[in-house]
This record gives C-alpha cells, sequence and structure tokens, in this order.
C-alpha cells in the first residue's frame, strides 16, 4: 500500500482547481444566459456548445497522447499546463468580456479558443493526479481534494456573478470572474508546478495506435465506467443549464435569488465532499457513488412539484442536492484510475493521458450535449427568456428538463455501475503485477 500524500503536497496539486472551476462553471450555467438576454440566438447557441465538443473529439486524444509521450526534463504533465495557462486567460477575456452586441458566432469563436485552452490544462492535469499514488482508496482522497478546490472555485464564480448582477449588470459579473481568473491561474499553477511530484512513467512497451484502440475497446471496465459516466454527466448538464431560467422563470424569482442559490448549492457541496472521501474508504467506490446517484434522484422528484414562490422548498432542495454533487466530481475519476491501472497491467504501456482525454471528451460531450439538448428542446417548446411570463407548456417543459429527465438517466447510470467488477482487490492485484513488470523510464 502506497503512504498517503502529505496534505501540502494534495492542497498544491488541488490548486489549480481552484481557477479551473470558477472558469468552467460559467461557461455551462451563466454564459448562455448572458448572451440570450443581449439577443443572441438561443439555438445557434446550443449549436456552437455543440461544435466545441466536437472539437474536443479530436484535439483530446492528441492532447493524451502527447502527454503520455513526450519527456522532458520537467515531466509528462507539467510542461503542457505552464503552457496552457496564458491561453486559457486570453480565451476567458474573449469570452466573458465580449464587446458590446457579440453575436452567437463570436461566443462560438470565443468558446472554441478556450476548449483548445482547457484541453491542454485539463487532460495532462488529470492523468497527473491518477499516478500520485497507486492505492485505491488515496486516489479517492486525492481527487476528492482536487474536486472540493473546484467547487470552492464554482463557488467563488457565483459569489462574483452574483456581485455584478446585484447591480443590474450579469455582463459586470462575468467580468469579476475573469478578474478573479487573472490572479488565480498563474499563483496555483505555479503553485502546483512547484509542489507537487512528478510522477514516473511505468510502461514497459509502446503500443501502436491501432492495437492500443482495440485493447481499449475490449476493457469492459473502462467502457461500463464510460457509459455511466456519460450518461451521469448529462443527467447534471440539464439543471445546471437550466438552473437561472427554472428559478427566474418557474418559481418566478430574481436573478438575485438565483445566484444566491447557487452559493448556496456549492457550499453544500464543499461541505459534502469529505462525506464522500470517508465512505470511499469503508465501502467499494462504485457503490458509494449509487448511493449518492439514488439520493440525488430522491431529491431532484421534490423539484417536479415546484411552481411559483416554492423559493424556500428550492432552497432545500439546493442544500440536499449539493450534498450529493461532491460524490459525481471525485469517485468516478478514482475509478477511472483504477481502470488504467488494469489496462497497463494487461497492456505494458501506462496510457494515463489517453484515458483520461477520452475521460475529458465524454464528461464535455456529456455537459454539451445535455445543456444543448435542454435548450434546443426548451426552445422548441416554445420558451422565450426574455419573456416575462412563458405559457404553461413551455413552463411544464422546462420543469421536465430541470429534473425529471435527469432522475431517469441517473438511474440508468446506476444500472450500469451496481455490480462494477474493479473493487479494491481486484485493483490491488493489478497494481502489483503492474509495478513488479514495468521498468520506469528516464
Amino acid at each position: 500500500m502506497s503512504s498517503p500524500l502529505r496534505a501540502r503536497t494534495l492542497s498544491a496539486y488541488a490548486a489549480p482547481m481552484i481557477p479551473l472551476g470558477a472558469l468552467h462553471f460559467p461557461v455551462f450555467v451563466f454564459v448562455v444566459p448572458f448572451y440570450a438576454a443581449q439577443g443572441a440566438d438561443l439555438e445557434l447557441l446550443a449549436a456552437y456548445m455543440v461544435a466545441a465538443r466536437l472539437l474536443d473529439a479530436a484535439t483530446d486524444p492528441a492532447m493524451g497522447l502527447l502527454s503520455d509521450r513526450v519527456r522532458t526534463p520537467w515531466g509528462r504533465r507539467k510542461p503542457w499546463m505552464a503552457l496552457a495557462a496564458p491561453l486559457l486567460l486570453a480565451a476567458a477575456f474573449a469570452l466573458f468580456v465580449p464587446p458590446e452586441g457579440a453575436s452567437a458566432t463570436y461566443a462560438g469563436l470565443a468558446l472554441g479558443a478556450l476548449t483548445l485552452a482547457w484541453t491542454m490544462a485539463l487532460t495532462p492535469y488529470q492523468a497527473w493526479g491518477a499516478e500520485l499514488s497507486g492505492d485505491y482508496a488515496e486516489r479517492a482522497r486525492i481527487t476528492s481534494w482536487r474536486e472540493a478546490a473546484g467547487l470552492v472555485g464554482m463557488l467563488a464564480a457565483a459569489i462574483l456573478y452574483q456581485a455584478g448582477s446585484a447591480q443590474g449588470d450579469a455582463g459586470l459579473g462575468l467580468f469579476y470572474v475573469f478578474c478573479a481568473l487573472l490572479v488565480l491561474v498563474p499563483t496555483t499553477f505555479a503553485a502546483a508546478l512547484r509542489g507537487a511530484p512528478q510522477t514516473p512513467d511505468l510502461s514497459r512497451r509502446r503500443l501502436a495506435w491501432r492495437e492500443g484502440l482495440s485493447l481499449a475497446l475490449s476493457n469492459r471496465p473502462f467502457l461500463r465506467l464510460l457509459g455511466a459516466w456519460l450518461i451521469n454527466g448529462a443527467a447534471n448538464a440539464l439543471p445546471a443549464a437550466l438552473f437561472l431560467f427554472f428559478v427566474e422563470h418557474r418559481l418566478d424569482a430574481d436573478g438575485d435569488t438565483g445566484a444566491t442559490l447557487l452559493v448556496v448549492y456549492f457550499l453544500s457541496a464543499v461541505a459534502g465532499a469529505p462525506l464522500w472521501a470517508w465512505a470511499a474508504r469503508r465501502a467499494p467506490k462504485h457503490r458509494v457513488w449509487c448511493g449518492a446517484m439514488l439520493y440525488a434522484c430522491a431529491v431532484f422528484l421534490w423539484a417536479l412539484t415546484l411552481g411559483s414562490g416554492d423559493v424556500a422548498a428550492f432552497t432545500a432542495i439546493c442544500v440536499l442536492s449539493g450534498l450529493a454533487f461532491g460524490a459525481d466530481l471525485s469517485l468516478p475519476p478514482a475509478m477511472q484510475a483504477d481502470v488504467v491501472d488494469a489496462d497497463a497491467a494487461a497492456t505494458g504501456e501506462q496510457r494515463t493521458g489517453v484515458f483520461f482525454a477520452v475521460w475529458s471528451i465524454a464528461t464535455k460531450s456529456a455537459q454539451a450535449a445535455g445543456a444543448g439538448a435542454a435548450l434546443y428542446l426548451l426552445a422548441s417548446a416554445g420558451f422565450d427568456a426574455t419573456l416575462e411570463a412563458n405559457d404553461a407548456g413551455a413552463l411544464q417543459a422546462l420543469t421536465w428538463l430541470y429534473a425529471g429527465v435527469p432522475v431517469a438517466l441517473k438511474l440508468a447510470a446506476v444500472a450500469l455501475m451496481w455490480s462494477f467488477p474493479l473493487d479494491a482487490a481486484a485493483q490491488a492485484e493489478a497494481r502489483a503485477r503492474l509495478e513488479a513488470e514495468a521498468r520506469p523510464a528516464a
């Protein structure tokens, strides 16, 4: 069993997730309503969200392969993050601080640039975290620290957005988020690059791409986990994309109330994060995740009953569902690291970057497909974000897309994961074989 990592090391590694979380959240929650309120076409915005994920389908695997195989004096993962930092800031400025009257096409181009920079940072970063420990339970601790940092970033973005929107200007809220990124990206990336260790390459050979693809597609635990992650990611993307619409048009609350409720949600998620790391040390990670998804389903069913003025009840829903959110963020990536061990032991190549590139594609695709489908279906039902009052049919569509469809999707993910075969014993066996046979590269 690997020794537990020191808190100082964990905090250094987790630090970049604060700005990455602060950057990620506005893209999928604030940006579309902001551009739509400025007159940008909602259906075209949805199309650009999907197009950005198609771009990922090409760039993420390339980045994963590069970060696996390109060796430098500074390691395999760190140089890419250093290169990505200024690109992230430039793209975030374009998207969050647009010129007056910016169109949906402008938003789409800025989102495409941000997507490229995001890939350069996130794919090596996630692979790096998966390699920091070979221990089944310690991996859940690493991802819990990282994703808790991401939740802090999301919370900070929600607070900053609220501070701007409270002055009657959603654009000011996005500007405040960018100002925070301008400070956090260089400082936290530098902390990780200096304070977290490089990880060795445990590969004993290199696979041709055709052989590697064939072996990955025959890895049943990987495919099962990936499928569940896709489905659950879409389930989470729906309420994220529709949150502000639901608060303002279904509950008839103002935008400030919506921003406040987002803060409540993420405070609850941060508070709940240690619970899932604790549970993962006492039960199989896949069963803990299934329990969290079932709990979230029960909470979201309550949201189907809400109507105008039910802000207090929705606040309780935000607290209860927020507690479950940390499990979705931290446990599946820890299981993905276990899948990489099993693959490396069987194939001889530690393809952490490639596997997490596929993971990244699945994450972004689920988010964009879920959000894009939700926005398209909502627009098709006659919903108009610029109207003070939508008709009953549009509001009913909003309610079911926000709460009903996610429940069905989460139940499907639970069905896939309940009997997941890679538990602590199986992972320990694969890791022992990998370390015994590997010849770490210099």
